[in-house]
């Protein structure tokens, strides 16, 4: 039995298992227990707080296994990605040079540096146990925190975005960052990754050029990292394209990953979640139906599982026992559903038309 939760203080050792094991290193998850602690010390301040509007809160959700009694995956949502200081991001564009007098015109692709993602709701800091990848627990853990978003709207922007890593070579190095970065830090892809990770990265912005990085000059091996993401990432991405997000011209001012980024309320999740009152009835006895996110509407004990999106005829979900202990939920108290799978073919994975 899985179960997304708020994380709390005694998850900071699974908390500093998922950031070593992490597949890429991930910045935004930094294997270092003084910044873990205060991460789930953050978590719990936002959800006491009462917030009308998104600012710099970050809430943390942590997967657990019942039956194991294990913490197996954590994820967050930072509410607004520049609150505190800014989102720095590369962004694609194109500089048109031409002569008439030599009868030339070029299209040159650049990368200028930008903080538009900065107002955006993140979901970031994704990491889940080795045992569980190719499993539902995937989706649940990834998706659970719109399940969330979608109960307390006031709390985030109408913009999600989401950072994938980007793409490493055999030797676990960044092509992007060996071509830009390091000729300003001198320092590895790893090592500054960990550094970041342990401060920001917006000391990095502040070093790094501040004018357009022509594609050109750029090496053949980082040109083709710009948007490319990291390989244990792809099925992720798929997942969340066909969720309703759409690529951006913004990529990772580090390894140049692709950023993702969606109108919360066109999202499937969204879309496709309705309210219904619980029936408890004893598992066996329930219909074969489709696999559902079903969440609980407590603000501070909010929990989230795959259960069955079995109806009664009068618009019930009926729920296992166990289900509904899990929730914390009696029957006649609503809860949050929706289905589980997405339509492969649902959206466009191009790029938002915004972005052009």
């Amino acid at each position: 039995m899985l179960v997304v939760r708020p994380t709390r203080p005694a998850d900071l050792p699974a908390l500093e298992r998922l950031a070593g094991n992490a597949s890429p290193r991930l910045t935004n998850l930094p294997a270092h227990r003084d910044r873990l602690e205060e991460r789930i010390m953050r978590s719990q301040r936002a959800f006491e707080a009462e917030v009308e509007f998104p600012g710099d809160e970050h809430y943390t959700f942590v997967l657990e296994d019942l039956e194991r009694g294990e913490v197996v995956g954590t994820a967050t949502v930072r509410a607004q990605a520049g609150a505190r200081e800014a989102y720095y991001t590369y962004r694609q564009e194109t500089l048109i040079h031409a002569s008439q007098q030599l009868d030339v015109r070029r299209e040159v692709q650049t990368l200028s540096l930008s903080h538009e993602v900065s107002e955006a709701s993140l979901l970031c800091a994704y990491s889940l146990d080795p045992r569980y990848r190719g499993t539902s627990a995937e989706s649940l853990l990834r998706r659970a925190r719109l399940m969330f978003i979608a109960q307390y709207p006031e709390r985030f922007a109408e913009i999600l975005a989401m950072a994938f890593p980007g793409f490493l070579d055999d030797d676990q190095q960044s092509p992007f960052w060996n071509s830009v970065g390091r000729h300003f830090f001198q320092r590895d892809y790893q090592e500054i990754n960990y550094v970041a990770g342990v401060r920001s990265k917006s000391f990095i912005a502040e070093v790094m050029p501040q004018f357009p990085l022509y594609l050109a000059l750029l090496t053949p091996q980082a040109r083709a990292a710009i948007g490319r993401e990291h390989p244990d990432h792809e099925a992720a991405l798929d997942e969340m394209l066909a969720e309703g997000f759409l690529r951006s011209r913004h990529v990772d001012i580090f390894d140049a990953g692709p950023v993702i980024k969606a109108e919360r309320e066109r999202l499937e999740s969204f879309r496709r979640a309705a309210w219904h009152p619980v029936r408890i009835r004893p598992a066996h006895s329930l219909p074969d139906a489709e696999p559902a996110m079903v969440a609980n509407q407590r603000l501070d004990d909010f929990r989230c599982v795959v259960a069955r999106y079995a109806l009664s005829p009068t618009g019930q979900l009926m729920l296992s026992p166990e289900h509904a202990e899990r929730l914390g939920v009696e029957e006649g108290r609503a809860v949050l559903a929706a289905p589980l799978g997405l339509p492969g073919d649902a959206h466009d994975p191009g790029y938002d038309e915004g972005e052009l």
